[in-house]
């Protein structure tokens, strides 16, 4: 049979109707059964669209006017939204943002993982979705001779500069306004990706859910920063919150923020932050959840889930600075965390220490390389937990995790694609996906966490 030739054509106008998200965030249409998605389009609107790409299953459009609003559809507080790649929801009433990503999570288990029978919880959303961000990282150049600071504009690597960005913390807006001032005044050297030329090329800020401590840390191409001592005199002193501050040396060419060498600069060495009752000693390279209110909703619904009654010994894969692991060890005989950053697996041992906690022992290295081992050496957990990053477990973690045979797996998941693959190989091994929970814990973006719950079948 012949293949279907698709019915639009590039620079072709249409009126549309949409009728849901894209995994992106995007609105998506249907022309003649053709699947169209749309930027900054939303559910219930109707829209006039220009057609930018066609694939052989789908398509792209821009979007030139809403010709009927969707009643779900509200004003943007950012005076750049539409300008700026970090969020893409902002027009979304609130309500329906989580009910859209419930329905993101939902599909992707039912068309990756064909998983459609595990129930999916109604999404915990914040009661203020604003300004919750903990962890920033801005990039810095310069455009029409002016020094720039702020976030990558959608698709490409050109600045948008901002002063005030709206899910950020307050402290972290000041450290940015203060840092385009200092380098200008001094002259500092920016960064030119294109060229390779420079010397700032990221301004990163962590602030305590407190809000009276901040940490910065000031990414540069060069080992040497150009007048060190009187910005960091200067930094401090404009911005009382901040009680840590670190150079970053990252010289390659790269997308990755953060290079291997940190050197301190001034101020405390780390800075420390509450979950919970726990205390946390962060580093500059420290993986730490960027939405305090929200990691806390996460980890007790993680500790719901494990079920831990005492005397059960867990597995904490991709510990980080220990976060999961020490909310574990409260209830639990006791927690073996895997993590390979060095600098994550110090913290985390600090952070045991200084939480009174003796009953949890931080491996470093891969996941990749310690579950295998752990389960060849007859280790024989009760509960095994996961944190992946976005790219979710390699086959052989999910493998050496079932032959260990826990009674219960935890899975937290920052990406439901990955989730979903993940929870049906675990389906081919002896488990089933009991329950999902979805948090929201980046309002106003198109991401979505979840934690799913996985018993070993009967």
């Amino acid at each position: 049979m012949a293949e279907r030739t698709p019915p639009v054509r590039p620079g072709e106008t249409l009126e549309l109707e949409v009728y849901g998200l894209g995994h992106a965030g995007e609105g998506v249409a249907r022309y003649q059964n053709f699947a169209l998605f749309i930027p900054w389009a939303l559910p219930g609107d109707r829209v006039r669209a220009r057609v930018t790409e066609v694939k052989k299953n789908f398509g792209r459009a821009a979007l030139e006017a809403v010709l009927t609003p969707s009643p779900q559809r509200v004003q943007p507080r950012c005076p750049v939204y539409a300008e700026c790649g970090g969020c893409q929801l902002q027009h979304l009433d609130y309500a329906a943002q989580l009910a859209a990503k419930r329905e993101q999570v939902q599909n992707a288990l039912a068309r990756i993982g064909g998983l459609r029978e595990v129930p999916v919880h109604p999404t915990l959303g914040m009661a203020d979705p604003w300004r919750y961000r903990n962890k920033a990282q801005f990039p810095i150049g310069r455009q029409g001779g002016r020094v720039v600071a702020g976030f990558f504009a959608p698709g490409t690597h050109r600045i948008v500069d901002i002063d005030d960005c709206w899910i950020q913390h307050p402290v972290a807006n000041r450290v940015l306004r203060e840092v385009k001032r200092l380098v200008v005044k001094y002259g500092v050297p920016v960064y030119d990706e294109a060229t390779h030329t420079g010397v700032l090329r990221h301004v990163l800020v962590r602030v305590a859910r407190s809000g009276r401590d901040a940490m910065a840390v000031l990414v540069t191409a060069t080992p040497d920063l150009p007048y060190d001592h009187e910005i960091a005199g200067e930094l401090m002193a404009a911005i009382p919150e901040l009680v840590s501050l670190w150079q970053n040396i990252n010289p390659e060419r790269t997308n990755v923020v953060l290079g291997e060498e940190s050197v301190h600069l001034a101020g405390q060495e780390g800075l420390v932050d509450r979950i919970g009752d726990l205390e946390f000693l962060i580093s500059p390279r420290s993986f730490y959840q960027v939405n305090p209110a929200q990691t806390e909703v996460l980890y007790r619904k993680a500790l719901e889930y494990a079920d831990l009654r005492g005397d059960e010994v867990v597995v904490d894969a991709y510990a980080g600075i220990g976060t999961i692991s020490l909310f574990l060890a409260r209830r639990a005989r006791h927690v073996f965390g895997i993590e390979e950053v060095p600098e994550a697996v110090a913290d985390a041992r600090a952070n045991a220490a200084r939480n009174g906690i003796g009953n949890a022992t931080f491996l470093e290295g891969r996941v990749e390389e310690w579950l295998p081992r752990l389960q060849a050496e007859g280790l024989r957990p009760e509960v095994i937990v996961f944190d992946p990053p976005r790219k979710g477990c390699e086959p052989e973690v999910l493998e050496a995790a079932a032959a260990m045979a826990p009674r219960r797996m935890v899975y937290v998941s920052c990406n439901p694609a990955t989730l979903a693959r993940d929870l049906g190989i675990l389906s081919r091994h002896g488990y089933r996906a009991v329950e999902v929970q979805p948090v929201d814990m980046f309002p106003h973006t198109h991401h979505v966490e979840a934690v799913a719950r996985i018993d070993r079948a009967p």
